[in-house]
């Protein structure tokens, strides 16, 4: 149950710094079972590159991580706090590790609740939103504005604590 245009990839291989805000008002839609899900994003936050201390890629590229130095377009899912799933889509181009993370969707705020909201688990490493079906972004042709703030939880990054790479709409 498509009712936007599913995004193609040239969308995603662009800087994840013009992806994340892109995003806003963009539709996530899929599938579990036979029931398909469409929430609006409503936040996003960016982290981009090996030199981003917030960015796990800055660690270097793992078995984790791997996912984040493909060409843009794929999802990067890990667990935090053993407990929550973090969903991230991969921007950019290919060695460029860049990735956005879903903050919120419409009525869920916190990216462990929409993950969870969504049901995405460890199966979803490495999707491709460009030809999975049971996972995609549409573009309605909605627009929306937008403001930015410093990104949450990431204290331990030196100045890239205060980069303002989250991005949400306006209530």
């Amino acid at each position: 149950m498509m009712l936007g245009k599913k995004i193609t990839v040239d969308f995603f291989t662009q800087d994840v710094l013009v992806v994340a805000p892109e995003l806003l008002g963009k539709i996530i839609a899929g599938r579990v079972g036979e029931e398909y899900f469409r929430y609006r994003i409503t936040e996003t936050e960016a982290y981009r590159g090996t030199e981003d201390l917030a960015c796990h890629a800055s660690k270097g590229r793992t078995t984790r991580t791997e996912v984040m130095f493909q060409m843009g377009g794929s999802l990067y899912v890990y667990l935090i706090y053993g407990m929550y799933w973090m969903l991230n889509i991969v921007t950019g181009q290919e060695n460029e590790p860049q990735a956005v993370l879903i903050r919120a969707i419409e009525g869920v705020y916190g990216p462990g609740r929409v993950a969870r909201k969504l049901k995405i688990d460890k199966s979803y490493y490495a999707e491709d939103l460009t030809s999975s079906s049971r996972i995609w972004i549409e573009d309605d042709e909605y627009t929306t504005s937008y403001q930015t703030g410093k990104r949450i939880g990431i204290d331990y990054a030196g100045v890239w604590k205060d980069k303002l790479w989250r991005f949400f709409t306006e209530k």
